[in-house]
């Protein structure tokens, strides 16, 4: 396959190609699509195989770069990017943040996103015959590895260490799309010294208080000794989990259906099912209603209280809410 198209052509090219052609509605041909690019190895890997792959699959692709401010290189690290980009005819946008609005990490990812749906939706508006519906990032095998040994550490229940999915719908027309997840960070490292990629590394990233770069920098080099290839594996394992949590999510909205009363659940025929069953259907039917998540401990001292052997109660959760539990229903009550 690989004499069909000339150069620039590689193994790497023809890995994320047959991907592709394998799910057809993964990036579909023709798509207006917007990268999220950092500059770091894994996103500027994730620009030249998708700008490669390009004249093939005829996509329209938009770069973003966010700069979150957190160390004095960050202004000259979107200005160089900036620059590559303009020579190379890439569309590029860029934000910048503030100290308060990524004080965090979970707060920059928030901004991160909130960013990219803006830059798609005014992308949407300029060429509504072809509306930007697919943002991608540079999440690697790796970055599903670490996120699965930190959330196994953590105490994770199944939704924690099936995490990073391929596909996530952002709202209900853009999906998130992680294309490279069957890529491990040594191969991306490898595709920048073979097609001599600029990389702009985050001095953050060296930071070894941070948990990730303490799992990314200590941990797993040594697993990938013992074991090579195994971030690779170990995403694959937690694909298969996040398959597995659709598939229970899927039989839960089956089951809640015949449940469901006026009233609410029935409590007499919840409490026939095994008690992580019951974890299940409460998780779904919470997060169904609106509900905030639970910790899994809540969610299963609850799933143990509503048996019927036990008497009425209720508990609170997040943001006033409140489950009770009488002789013959499960309610959900709603802040006021």
């Amino acid at each position: 396959m690989s004499n069909q198209y000339p150069i620039p052509w590689s193994k790497w090219h023809l890995r994320l190609h047959k991907k592709l052609l394998l799910h057809r509605d993964l990036i579909p041909h023709g798509s207006s699509i917007l990268l999220s690019v950092s500059g770091g190895q894994d996103s500027m890997v994730l620009l030249k195989l998708i700008h490669d792959l390009k004249r093939i699959h005829k996509w329209k692709i938009h770069i973003w770069h966010g700069d979150h401010g957190w160390h004095h290189q960050s202004g000259q690290i979107a200005k160089e990017l900036k620059e590559w980009c303009k020579k190379e005819n890439l569309d590029f946008f860029c934000n910048c943040a503030n100290q308060a609005t990524t004080s965090n990490e979970a707060k920059a990812r928030d901004w991160r996103y909130s960013c990219l749906l803006t830059t798609a939706k005014n992308l949407s508006k300029i060429d509504q015959s072809s509306p930007c519906k697919y943002i991608l990032t540079g999440h690697t095998s790796s970055d599903r590895a670490e996120t699965l040994i930190l959330n196994l550490a953590r105490g994770s229940d199944l939704a924690g260490v099936s995490s990073i999915p391929e596909v996530r719908a952002l709202n209900n027309k853009v999906k998130l799309i992680r294309p490279l997840l069957n890529f491990s960070r040594n191969e991306t490292a490898e595709i920048c010294h073979q097609f001599k990629l600029p990389i702009w590394i985050d001095p953050s990233n060296e930071n070894i208080n941070l948990s990730r770069n303490r799992v990314r920098q200590k941990i797993m080099p040594v697993l990938e000794d013992l074991h090579p290839g195994c971030s690779i594996r170990m995403a694959s394992l937690a694909e298969r989990f996040s398959k597995y949590r659709d598939d229970q999510q899927a039989m839960a909205l089956v089951l809640i259906e015949t449940l469901q009363s006026s009233n609410g659940l029935c409590r007499t025929s919840l409490s026939k099912l095994t008690l992580t069953a019951r974890a299940t259907v409460l998780a779904v039917w919470l997060k169904e209603n609106h509900v905030p998540r639970i910790s899994s401990k809540q969610l299963e001292e609850i799933s143990k209280k509503i048996d019927k052997k036990n008497p009425p109660g209720c508990s609170h959760l997040a943001n006033k809410w409140t489950i009770k539990w009488v002789k013959k229903s499960i309610q959900l009550i709603q802040p006021s």
